[in-house]
């Protein structure tokens, strides 16, 4: 029999979504369901003084549910437990949740909510990292800094005392941006003191749900059930923020008497309440040779994190892992904070971090190539990372990537030098209204939870052998879109030597299936996807062992193998834990050593078109070019790539979240604007894959790398268009005038708008 893995196998939920027979949460429909609504603070920072509910409104009809109500700790489980599931005295956010109502007509208690007044105390409130460091007000300890992170390596004072070298400094920012998935958060739940919890909802973890649950109600494992619901997207926005609306819909339940009740956010409040990518500030002074090579880099890498810590430590990690770049550096010093504010609490997005801190690095190569008179792509050439040399956590690269050679692939691809060329010479025509221009960026992704993360989650998956040789794959990753039901198919399908159409994925669920950890961080391939081939491997030695197979099998006598093996021990399911490849070693408090176990790597070149009359810029033409060691399925993989770039066009032109006093203004599609077909080009899609010895027939994640890149390679190329020298997303036609006529003030031209 052929292998699966490396073919285009046909997804596995594919005809139920195209059909319609795909059961998303608000297509369910229990029993005497009733409908939920949360009530909330319209005031960043205060103190609540009283709950008032409007006389003559039939309050008898309703569920209401307050803080008083909560039976256990409320308080949202996560890495810190500083967010309430309800408000109960101090609000620190617009859109704190305070009051849950519930009624088996939408309409009614839509209309019940108008009729609830939170009166507040206001208080002082910051919306800058800026202001949030300087601690006037305090909203987390003494300092508002939520998390905080120093690496090092090499001495970097002493490097940048040394003399001849060119010392370059900069500062770029980032501005957030809504995950905007299909689907807006939705959640069921049945709750009842003496039969326990149980949730079904769009959700990316449902053991982080399972953990929040416990405590909310002082309940135990078995007494709490989470069951992922057909998922319309997630991209890291369901990751935590779930736990939140689980909560508030087993609560109305629970105060119900144990009847289904039903949370469906519609968008204008999925995107005004829930988390975005964190915006961010990064400071970078470099040392180099005149010749280009990097001596020395100091950066400070800063994040708004938002009132509530949620997850800003992993997504501070990830970014500041990342934040030296892909780059061969002696010396470098990265200090990371995540700062709080009276923002609704940021979380992750697809790449968490990583985008942020590769924005200001691939921007700031450009500066740095210009102070030592190198181009682009030569700055680049001459520092990027090879097998053998150290990151910034002083890890030694193991993968035997020629980051070199992929560099060259995407720039002969997009004929990179021509058309710089030709460029050029258009740019210099006074007569065109338009400007062209190329840019490139380099960079890597750490596959899998940081230092020892995948060590302290202990993934479990198990596979359970069926009549007839059919298997099922016993796992809590979840499908959300990106093909984890067919990859785990496929890795299952070579693994056991039987057809692909014969493996199936057991629907997540905390009752039925082992933690196999979240669905997050490109993981999900690369390290579940090998517990899943390790633990259908171990199918196979089972039966073996049983005497009832040989060395080598075809799928119908596995199939009688198995049978037989069921009839004689009723049950087959083997299972796989994860342990970290030999040689990974980590220091959690001086974050040193091997941060991830593999790497992604890429480069990416984007083609530009910019309008002298509008400012806007036009992407005309993108390549991208990775190494996500062996592809599982390329058509997934190729899809994977294009809508990482396409989410990352959104971020570096278009996707501007407008915050007043703290709350998102421009929460809905009409104001808030995403690239349509129109505004993406072409994306060319190459993988030069270095198979990785420790993922599913040497497969690394894929996931995250897309969202890295596309910003500052499509800025890079505007810089080059125009000779202008943007440091912020998105790169909105005003961010491009306004540095336009700043350039040209500093020429001494007269201005003309």
């Amino acid at each position: 029999m052929g292998r699966t893995v490396g073919t285009s196998a046909p997804r596995k939920e594919g005809v139920d979504k195209v059909t319609g027979a795909a059961r998303y949460v608000d297509d369910l429909v229990m029993d005497g369901m009733i409908h939920g609504v949360t009530v909330r603070s319209r005031v960043a920072h205060g103190r609540i003084t009283g709950i008032r509910f409007d006389p003559g409104f039939p309050w008898d009809e309703i569920v209401v549910v307050t803080a008083a109500d909560i039976p256990g700790r409320n308080m949202v489980t996560m890495i810190e437990e500083d967010q309430p599931f309800l408000a109960a005295d101090l609000i620190k956010h617009p859109e704190e949740p305070v009051v849950l109502l519930a009624h088996a007509d939408r309409d009614l208690v839509i209309e019940a909510a108008k009729h609830v007044h939170i009166e507040v105390e206001e208080l002082p409130a910051i919306f800058s990292i800026d202001d949030g460091l300087a601690a006037d007000v305090r909203l987390f300890k003494d300092d508002n800094v939520l998390k905080r992170f120093l690496i090092e390596k090499g001495d970097v004072d002493a490097a940048f005392a040394e003399p001849g070298l060119v010392v370059v400094e900069g500062e770029y920012e980032t501005g957030a941006q809504e995950q905007l998935y299909l689907e807006a958060m939705g959640m069921i739940a049945v709750a009842a003191p003496g039969k326990g919890v149980t949730v079904w909802g769009s959700l990316q973890c449902p053991y982080y749900v399972h953990k929040a649950l416990k405590p909310l109600f002082g309940l135990g494992d078995g007494e709490v059930r989470v069951i992922q619901a057909v998922t319309g997207g997630g991209f890291g926005g369901k990751e935590e923020y779930p736990s939140l609306i689980a909560g508030h819909a087993a609560l109305l339940s629970w105060k119900a008497g144990g009847v289904p009740v039903k949370v469906i956010y519609d968008r204008a409040e999925d995107m005004v309440a829930t988390t975005k990518r964190h915006p961010s500030r990064t400071r970078i002074r470099t040392a180099v040779k005149p010749d280009g090579e990097l001596v020395a880099m100091d950066v400070v890498f800063d994040i708004d994190g938002g009132a509530y810590a949620t997850l800003s430590a992993v997504v501070l990690s990830r970014g500041a892992i990342h934040a030296a770049g892909p780059y061969r550096c002696p010396n470098s010093r990265i200090h990371a904070r995540a700062v709080a504010t009276n923002h609704p609490p940021h979380g992750a997005f697809r790449g968490f971090g990583a985008p942020q801190s590769c924005f200001a690095y691939e921007r700031h190569m450009e500066r740095v190539a210009e102070a030592v008179g190198l181009s682009s792509v030569a700055i680049r050439r001459k520092n990027l990372l090879g097998p053998g040399d150290l990151t910034a956590t002083s890890q030694v690269v193991e993968d035997q990537i020629d980051f070199p050679a992929l560099l060259d692939q995407a720039l002969e691809a997009s004929d990179f030098e021509a058309k710089r060329a030709a460029f050029a010479k258009h740019n210099a025509d006074p007569a065109s209204h338009t400007r062209k221009g190329i840019g490139v960026a380099t960079f890597y992704h750490g596959g899998g939870f940081t230092g020892s993360g995948e060590v302290h989650l202990a993934s479990v998956v198990g596979v359970e052998a069926l009549r007839g040789g059919r298997a099922r794959v016993l796992a809590a990753s979840t499908e959300i879109g990106q093909g984890t039901n067919t990859i785990f198919s496929q890795i299952a399908s070579d693994a056991l030597g039987v057809p692909y159409e014969w493996v199936e994925v057991a629907a997540p669920d905390t009752g039925r299936v082992p933690n196999s950890g979240p669905t997050v961080a490109s993981r999900t391939c690369m390290v579940v996807g090998k517990l899943v081939q390790d633990a259908a491997g171990a199918v196979v030695t089972t039966l073996r062992k049983a005497g009832l197979l040989g060395e080598e099998h075809t799928p119908e006598q596995l199939a009688a193998a198995v049978d037989s093996y069921l009839e004689r021990f009723g049950e087959l399911r083997t299972f796989s834990q994860y342990k970290p490849p030999a040689g990974i070693v980590w220091d959690d408090k001086t974050y040193r050593g091997a941060a991830y176990a593999a790497y992604g790597w890429a480069a990416y070149v984007a083609e530009v078109e910019v309008d002298l009359v509008t400012y806007e810029p036009h992407l005309r033409g993108f390549w991208a070019v990775q190494d996500i060691g062996t592809v599982i399925n390329p058509l997934l993989a190729a899809g994977q790539v294009e809508g990482g770039v396409t989410q990352a066009i959104g971020w570096a032109l278009f996707e501007e979240v407008r915050w007043r006093e703290g709350r998102m203004i421009n929460n809905q599609l009409t104001n808030y604007i995403i690239p349509t077909a129109a505004d993406v080009p072409p994306i060319h899609v190459a993988f030069a894959p270095v198979p990785f010895a420790h993922g599913p027939s040497g497969a690394k994640g894929v996931g995250e790398l897309p969202m890295d890149g596309p910003a500052p390679a499509i800025v890079n190329a505007i810089e080059d268009a125009l000779g202008i020298d943007v440091r912020r997303v998105p790169a909105l036609p005003e961010v491009v005038m306004e540095a336009v006529l700043a350039k040209r003030a500093a020429a001494g031209e007269v201005q003309h708008v």
